[in-house]
């Protein structure tokens, strides 16, 4: 959905873009030694600004001067071009954001056991409990872990900073001392101090959570993702193999991805006339006046009802209604669970509804 309403935005700016290329091509020429028609100039913009918005429903519409609707064209052309742009590059950001997302994880993973030789070369303060945590341990003898952290070389913070970190957050970190000074610390207490310090100390209000959210641009949204992969870590330790195991963004990243890019490319190419059927349903609204947000989601939850015969309609909606509650405003839960009850009947009535397989399971 983020990269949709990054989309959008896009599309703004290059609209603006657009009339810029309009209002610099119809100014007074000052290097010119004639005199200049200011009056004309400016109702040639504005004639040549007007002709560039019908051309957005109509491209073969023409003004009343060669001029205008030459740079009504270009502005067009300008347009389409920044926005084919725009669309290419943020199709191939969609794979590598949520590709980047496993990065995150096995960062967050890495830092634990950055911190485990930290503590180890450590001279004035004894952290062997810290040091022969079960889990620290299992961490830095897990081979698939070893081998992501290598291959994303440099990409976690400098040892200089990690020692940092050490030095001002996790040492001086009241729970970390005492779970050190302990005799000892039975499974349940080490790992309960890897839970804290993932919560508390890497992914709650902390420096090392503010350099996260500094370099990740959608960190709001990573970091329950974050916390959800880690936490599932944590409880997949064996006590008997003293091993654990590597959690897997997705089942199936081959179909997730083929989903995800076939979803943004429906619902960005989504038919006119299905565009027209949300316009219709939304009642006293004005489409231009909803929430972006709102609109992005009925327009998502079509695209998806409609190039995925798989996927049964109540599954779909109440996706929807989830994606509404957690980014839209408190009454668009309700409102997007009325519209996409009604687009999806009309849907089916019209034929352009079509399911099967799984996607025939409560679909009436």
């Amino acid at each position: 959905m983020q990269t949709l309403f990054a989309f959008e935005q896009c599309k703004q700016a290059n609209h603006l873009l657009s009339q810029d290329y309009i209002d610099e091509h119809f100014q007074p020429d000052l290097n010119s030694m004639e005199v200049q028609d200011k009056a004309l100039i400016a109702s040639h913009r504005k004639e040549a600004r007007q002709l560039f918005e019908k051309k957005f429903k109509k491209p073969e519409t023409k003004g009343t001067e060669e001029i205008i609707n030459k740079r009504a064209d270009e502005a067009l052309a300008l347009y389409n071009k920044n926005v084919k742009r725009d669309y290419t590059h943020l199709l191939k950001n969609l794979v590598l954001e949520v590709e980047g997302l496993n990065n995150l994880y096995h960062s967050v993973l890495g830092l634990l056991i950055s911190f485990g030789e930290v503590a180890e070369s450590d001279k004035k303060t004894n952290h062997k409990n810290f040091i022969s945590n079960a889990w620290i341990k299992a961490l830095i003898q897990n081979q698939d872990l070893k081998k992501e952290l290598l291959k994303m070389g440099n990409a976690n913070a400098s040892p200089e900073k990690i020692r940092g970190w050490f030095k001002d957050v996790i040492k001086t970190d009241t729970t970390f001392q005492k779970f050190n000074e302990e005799k000892n610390p039975d499974l349940e207490a080490q790992k309960a101090i890897v839970k804290h310090m993932v919560r508390k100390l890497i992914l709650g209000k902390s420096p090392i959570h503010d350099q996260y959210e500094e370099d990740v641009m959608r960190w709001a949204e990573d970091k329950d993702i974050l916390k959800s992969l880690v936490d599932k870590t944590i409880k997949s330790f064996d006590e008997t193999t003293g091993k654990i195991e590597l959690q897997k963004l997705t089942l199936d990243w081959e179909d997730d991805k083929d989903f995800m890019q076939r979803l943004f490319e429906a619902a960005v190419h989504l038919d006119p006339e299905h565009k027209q059927l949300i316009a219709k349903n939304t009642r006293n609204w004005e489409v231009d006046r909803l929430p972006l947000t709102d609109l992005i989601i009925l327009e998502m939850a079509m695209a998806e009802l409609i190039t995925f015969p798989g996927i049964p309609v109540k599954v779909s909606i109440n996706e929807y209604i989830e994606l509404a509650k957690e980014y839209s405003t408190p009454k668009s839960r309700q409102f997007i669970n009325g519209i996409l009850d009604v687009i999806s009947k009309e849907l089916k009535t019209s034929g352009a509804l079509k399911k099967s397989g799984r996607g025939l399971i409560d679909n009436k």
